[in-house]
Protein backbone atom coordinates (compact mmCIF):
# COMPACT_ATOMS: atom_id res chain seq x y z
CA UNK A 1 0.00 0.00 0.00
CA UNK A 2 1.08 3.57 -0.75
CA UNK A 3 0.08 6.55 1.39
CA UNK A 4 0.16 10.15 0.23
CA UNK A 5 -0.71 13.11 2.44
CA UNK A 6 -1.92 16.43 1.07
CA UNK A 7 -1.47 19.34 3.43
CA UNK A 8 -2.81 22.79 2.70
CA UNK A 9 -0.53 25.37 4.33
CA UNK A 10 -1.35 26.77 7.76
CA UNK A 11 -3.21 30.04 8.11
CA UNK A 12 -1.41 32.87 6.30
CA UNK A 13 -1.60 36.57 7.10
CA UNK A 14 -3.96 37.12 4.17
CA UNK A 15 -6.10 34.13 5.20
CA UNK A 16 -6.45 35.89 8.52
CA UNK A 17 -7.34 39.17 6.77
CA UNK A 18 -9.68 37.32 4.34
CA UNK A 19 -7.81 38.50 1.23
CA UNK A 20 -7.30 36.77 -2.10
CA UNK A 21 -3.68 35.61 -2.09
CA UNK A 22 -2.82 33.51 -5.15
CA UNK A 23 0.87 33.77 -6.04
CA UNK A 24 1.52 36.64 -3.60
CA UNK A 25 4.19 35.36 -1.19
CA UNK A 26 2.50 35.90 2.17
CA UNK A 27 3.87 34.47 5.43
CA UNK A 28 2.19 32.29 8.07
CA UNK A 29 0.49 33.71 11.13
CA UNK A 30 1.24 32.37 14.60
CA UNK A 31 -1.91 30.31 14.26
CA UNK A 32 -0.64 28.98 10.93
CA UNK A 33 2.58 27.84 12.59
CA UNK A 34 0.57 26.10 15.32
CA UNK A 35 -1.56 24.38 12.66
CA UNK A 36 1.54 23.10 10.88
CA UNK A 37 3.04 21.76 14.10
CA UNK A 38 -0.26 20.16 15.08
CA UNK A 39 -0.40 18.47 11.66
CA UNK A 40 3.05 17.02 12.30
CA UNK A 41 2.00 15.77 15.73
CA UNK A 42 -1.14 14.10 14.35
CA UNK A 43 0.76 12.49 11.47
CA UNK A 44 3.41 11.12 13.84
CA UNK A 45 0.74 9.75 16.18
CA UNK A 46 -0.85 7.97 13.20
CA UNK A 47 2.38 6.24 12.24
CA UNK A 48 3.45 8.29 9.23
CA UNK A 49 7.17 8.55 8.48
CA UNK A 50 7.87 10.30 5.17
CA UNK A 51 11.01 9.88 3.09
CA UNK A 52 10.25 12.60 0.56
CA UNK A 53 8.18 15.78 0.35
CA UNK A 54 6.96 18.25 -2.25
CA UNK A 55 5.87 21.85 -1.84
CA UNK A 56 5.37 25.05 -3.82
CA UNK A 57 7.59 28.11 -4.28
CA UNK A 58 5.51 30.09 -1.77
CA UNK A 59 6.77 30.58 1.78
CA UNK A 60 3.47 29.75 3.49
CA UNK A 61 3.60 26.23 2.02
CA UNK A 62 7.37 25.83 2.44
CA UNK A 63 7.29 26.83 6.11
CA UNK A 64 4.25 24.63 6.76
CA UNK A 65 6.13 21.64 5.36
CA UNK A 66 9.19 22.40 7.47
CA UNK A 67 7.25 22.94 10.72
CA UNK A 68 5.30 19.72 10.08
CA UNK A 69 8.43 17.70 9.35
CA UNK A 70 10.23 19.22 12.33
CA UNK A 71 7.43 18.07 14.63
CA UNK A 72 7.92 14.57 13.19
CA UNK A 73 11.73 14.73 13.63
CA UNK A 74 12.02 14.49 9.84
CA UNK A 75 13.76 17.73 8.90
CA UNK A 76 16.37 15.66 7.06
CA UNK A 77 13.77 14.51 4.50
CA UNK A 78 14.31 16.01 1.00
CA UNK A 79 11.77 18.73 0.15
CA UNK A 80 11.35 19.36 -3.58
CA UNK A 81 9.98 22.81 -4.45
CA UNK A 82 8.09 23.55 -7.63
CA UNK A 83 6.08 26.49 -8.97
CA UNK A 84 3.63 23.93 -10.34
CA UNK A 85 2.24 23.41 -6.82
CA UNK A 86 1.64 27.16 -6.38
CA UNK A 87 -1.86 28.36 -5.60
CA UNK A 88 -4.11 29.30 -8.50
CA UNK A 89 -3.20 32.80 -9.69
CA UNK A 90 -6.09 35.10 -8.76
CA UNK A 91 -5.24 37.87 -11.21
CA UNK A 92 -6.41 41.35 -10.26
CA UNK A 93 -8.15 39.98 -7.14
CA UNK A 94 -4.85 39.35 -5.34
CA UNK A 95 -4.69 41.42 -2.17
CA UNK A 96 -8.37 42.33 -2.20
CA UNK A 97 -10.76 41.66 0.68
CA UNK A 98 -13.06 38.79 -0.31
CA UNK A 99 -16.21 40.19 1.28
CA UNK A 100 -15.65 43.66 -0.17
CA UNK A 101 -15.15 42.19 -3.63
CA UNK A 102 -18.32 40.08 -3.21
CA UNK A 103 -20.30 43.23 -2.34
CA UNK A 104 -18.99 44.98 -5.44
CA UNK A 105 -19.29 42.19 -8.00
CA UNK A 106 -21.84 39.86 -6.39
CA UNK A 107 -21.36 36.52 -4.64
CA UNK A 108 -22.21 34.50 -7.75
CA UNK A 109 -19.49 36.18 -9.82
CA UNK A 110 -16.91 35.83 -7.04
CA UNK A 111 -17.81 32.16 -6.51
CA UNK A 112 -17.23 31.62 -10.23
CA UNK A 113 -13.81 33.33 -10.13
CA UNK A 114 -12.89 31.59 -6.89
CA UNK A 115 -14.13 28.03 -7.27
CA UNK A 116 -15.37 27.25 -10.80
CA UNK A 117 -13.50 24.96 -13.16
CA UNK A 118 -12.85 27.12 -16.22
CA UNK A 119 -13.45 30.80 -15.31
CA UNK A 120 -10.39 32.90 -14.48
CA UNK A 121 -10.46 36.32 -12.77
CA UNK A 122 -9.39 39.30 -14.91
CA UNK A 123 -5.59 39.22 -15.28
CA UNK A 124 -2.95 41.43 -13.73
CA UNK A 125 -1.27 43.71 -16.28
CA UNK A 126 2.27 42.66 -17.11
CA UNK A 127 3.76 45.81 -15.56
CA UNK A 128 2.03 45.28 -12.20
CA UNK A 129 4.61 44.68 -9.42
CA UNK A 130 2.60 41.62 -8.31
CA UNK A 131 2.82 39.96 -11.73
CA UNK A 132 5.11 36.91 -11.47
CA UNK A 133 6.95 38.10 -14.59
CA UNK A 134 8.53 40.67 -12.25
CA UNK A 135 9.62 38.09 -9.66
CA UNK A 136 13.11 36.54 -10.06
CA UNK A 137 12.00 33.11 -8.84
CA UNK A 138 9.93 32.74 -12.00
CA UNK A 139 12.81 33.55 -14.37
CA UNK A 140 12.44 30.20 -16.10
CA UNK A 141 8.78 30.86 -16.85
CA UNK A 142 9.62 34.32 -18.19
CA UNK A 143 12.12 32.81 -20.59
CA UNK A 144 9.46 30.39 -21.82
CA UNK A 145 6.93 33.22 -22.14
CA UNK A 146 4.29 31.46 -20.05
CA UNK A 147 4.20 33.38 -16.77
CA UNK A 148 0.48 33.62 -15.83
CA UNK A 149 -1.30 36.85 -14.93
CA UNK A 150 -4.41 34.89 -13.90
CA UNK A 151 -5.61 31.28 -13.87
CA UNK A 152 -8.77 29.21 -13.72
CA UNK A 153 -8.81 25.85 -11.96
CA UNK A 154 -8.58 24.30 -15.44
CA UNK A 155 -5.33 26.22 -16.06
CA UNK A 156 -4.04 25.10 -12.67
CA UNK A 157 -4.81 21.48 -13.51
CA UNK A 158 -2.94 21.72 -16.82
CA UNK A 159 0.27 22.81 -15.10
CA UNK A 160 0.00 20.38 -12.17
CA UNK A 161 -1.16 17.04 -13.58
CA UNK A 162 1.94 16.41 -15.76
CA UNK A 163 4.06 17.05 -12.66
CA UNK A 164 1.82 14.74 -10.63
CA UNK A 165 2.23 11.94 -13.16
CA UNK A 166 5.93 12.41 -13.97
CA UNK A 167 7.38 13.45 -10.61
CA UNK A 168 5.06 12.83 -7.65
CA UNK A 169 3.75 9.37 -8.53
CA UNK A 170 7.25 7.93 -9.19
CA UNK A 171 8.43 9.28 -5.83
CA UNK A 172 5.38 7.78 -4.12
CA UNK A 173 6.14 4.39 -5.68
CA UNK A 174 9.76 4.68 -4.57
CA UNK A 175 9.21 5.85 -0.99
CA UNK A 176 5.74 4.40 -0.16
CA UNK A 177 4.77 7.50 1.88
CA UNK A 178 5.21 11.13 0.83
CA UNK A 179 3.97 14.54 1.93
CA UNK A 180 2.66 17.08 -0.58
CA UNK A 181 2.35 20.58 0.86
CA UNK A 182 0.35 22.99 -1.22
CA UNK A 183 -2.60 25.34 -1.46
CA UNK A 184 -6.36 25.16 -1.61
CA UNK A 185 -6.63 25.16 -5.40
CA UNK A 186 -3.40 23.39 -6.36
CA UNK A 187 -4.43 20.48 -4.14
CA UNK A 188 -8.04 20.61 -5.36
CA UNK A 189 -6.64 20.24 -8.89
CA UNK A 190 -4.87 16.97 -8.05
CA UNK A 191 -7.78 15.68 -5.96
CA UNK A 192 -10.18 16.35 -8.85
CA UNK A 193 -7.92 14.25 -11.07
CA UNK A 194 -7.48 11.39 -8.57
CA UNK A 195 -11.17 11.10 -7.64
CA UNK A 196 -12.54 12.01 -11.06
CA UNK A 197 -14.68 14.78 -9.58
CA UNK A 198 -16.90 16.55 -12.11
CA UNK A 199 -16.33 20.15 -13.16
CA UNK A 200 -19.57 21.11 -11.38
CA UNK A 201 -18.94 19.20 -8.15
CA UNK A 202 -15.39 20.49 -7.64
CA UNK A 203 -16.91 23.88 -6.74
CA UNK A 204 -18.08 22.48 -3.39
CA UNK A 205 -14.74 20.96 -2.31
CA UNK A 206 -13.26 23.15 0.43
CA UNK A 207 -9.91 22.32 2.01
CA UNK A 208 -9.20 23.76 5.47
CA UNK A 209 -5.73 24.96 6.40
CA UNK A 210 -3.38 22.65 8.27
CA UNK A 211 -5.50 19.46 8.19
CA UNK A 212 -3.75 16.36 6.73
CA UNK A 213 -5.74 14.69 3.94
CA UNK A 214 -4.65 11.07 3.41
CA UNK A 215 -4.92 9.07 0.17
CA UNK A 216 -4.20 5.32 0.16
CA UNK A 217 -3.39 3.51 -3.09
CA UNK A 218 -2.91 -0.15 -3.99
CA UNK A 219 0.07 -1.59 -5.88
CA UNK A 220 -1.44 -0.47 -9.20
CA UNK A 221 -1.99 3.08 -7.90
CA UNK A 222 -5.75 2.63 -7.70
CA UNK A 223 -7.31 4.72 -4.94
CA UNK A 224 -8.37 2.56 -1.99
CA UNK A 225 -9.69 5.28 0.33
CA UNK A 226 -9.16 8.88 1.36
CA UNK A 227 -9.77 10.60 4.70
CA UNK A 228 -8.89 13.64 6.77
CA UNK A 229 -6.97 13.29 10.03
CA UNK A 230 -9.42 15.41 12.01
CA UNK A 231 -12.47 14.92 14.19
CA UNK A 232 -15.60 15.06 12.02
CA UNK A 233 -17.31 17.94 13.81
CA UNK A 234 -14.17 20.09 13.74
CA UNK A 235 -13.58 19.28 10.07
CA UNK A 236 -17.14 20.28 9.12
CA UNK A 237 -16.79 23.63 10.90
CA UNK A 238 -13.46 24.37 9.22
CA UNK A 239 -14.82 23.50 5.77
CA UNK A 240 -17.83 25.74 6.33
CA UNK A 241 -15.51 28.57 7.35
CA UNK A 242 -13.63 28.25 4.04
CA UNK A 243 -16.88 28.12 2.07
CA UNK A 244 -18.27 31.24 3.77
CA UNK A 245 -15.28 33.54 3.26
CA UNK A 246 -17.12 35.69 0.73
CA UNK A 247 -20.30 36.06 2.77
CA UNK A 248 -20.98 39.25 4.71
Amino acid sequence: MYRLVFLRHGESQWNHENRFTGWTDVDLTRRGIREAKEAGKILKENGFSFRYSFTSYLKRAIKTSYFTLEEMDLLWVPVEKTWRLNEKHYGFLQGMDKREVAKKYGEEEILSWRRSYDVAPPPLPLDDPQHPANDPKYQELNEEGCTPGTESLSDTIKRIIPYWENEIIPKLKQHKEILVGGHGNSLRAIIKHIKNISDADIVSLNLPTGIPYVFEFDENMNLIKDYFLAEEKKLKLLMEKVANQIKG
